[in-house]
């Protein structure tokens, strides 16, 4: 009897060794493959680095924090003129509609340059509203001419020492630049600056604009071959014709 009951001890041992080491069930154990350890690997940076990612700064961020030496200061109608949404852009001088969005001439210039150039847009803008009619426009524009006056803006550039180049953009108003344009010139030092003028016209070209600004100007380098187009050939601009001027240029 005693050595029966030593074997029945001895095999009752040997049955709960074998409890203990068994696998535990297989809904709880995960499986990975060879080729999602790489990818695991990949995505999840050892604990002592930084993700790839975090440390380069996207183009769009880049450029915000440490902004762009291009400027692109234009006076149009649009923003200048409280126009119904109904407006007839077509027959309607210096007005366009791209996509449904209504358009100035010189505004739409001004936005095919900033497509190249990467440049900050600046809308010279009066603190007096332009009419939404045509004619009365004219007749208010005629009238700035002929008294020389300066119409006030409504804002100015900030932080204008960061910028090297400033294109400068509007139409020909009564054979030479816009009063508003005036303006912004006599506001704001251009000194060691690069002003590269663009404009729409009915036929007149820039008139006595280049000019004009190198008088108000005289600190700066003025190009004076600027991009010219008339108010009828404007929709017909395509962006090449752009590129193609500002490579003609060699700005740095």
């Amino acid at each position: 009897m005693r050595r029966i009951g030593i074997c029945l001890l001895a095999a009752l041992v040997l049955s709960l060794s074998a409890c203990g080491q068994s696998t535990p069930p297989e809904s709880s154990a995960v499986s990975i493959s060879p080729a999602e350890k790489q990818e695991t690997a990949i995505l999840t940076p050892p604990p002592s680095e930084e993700p790839e990612s975090s440390a380069a700064a996207s183009p769009e961020s880049s450029s915000s924090q440490e902004g762009t030496s291009t400027l692109i200061a234009y006076f149009s109608r649009v923003g200048n003129t409280d126009f119904p949404e109904d407006v007839d852009a077509v027959t309607t001088a210096s007005l366009m509609r791209k996509d449904g969005v209504l358009l100035g001439n010189t505004q739409y210039i001004a936005s095919l340059i900033q497509e190249h150039t990467g440049g900050d847009l600046f809308l010279i803008e009066t603190k007096e509203k332009y009419p939404a009619d045509y004619d009365e426009t004219d007749a208010q524009a005629r009238q700035e001419n002929s008294e020389n006056a300066r119409p006030e803006l409504a804002v100015q550039v900030e932080n204008l020492e960061q910028y090297d180049t400033v294109f400068l953009g509007f139409a020909n108003w009564y054979y030479g630049m816009p009063m508003a344009v005036y303006s912004f010139l006599e506001s704001h030092d251009l000194s060691g600056k690069t002003i590269v003028p663009f404009a729409t016209s009915g036929g007149s070209g820039f008139s006595d604009a280049i000019s004009v600004i190198q008088e108000l100007q005289p600190n700066a380098t003025v190009i004076e071959d600027g991009f010219l187009t008339t108010h009828s050939q404007v929709e017909g601009l395509q962006s090449a014709d752009v590129q193609a001027w500002l490579d003609s240029l060699a700005l740095n």
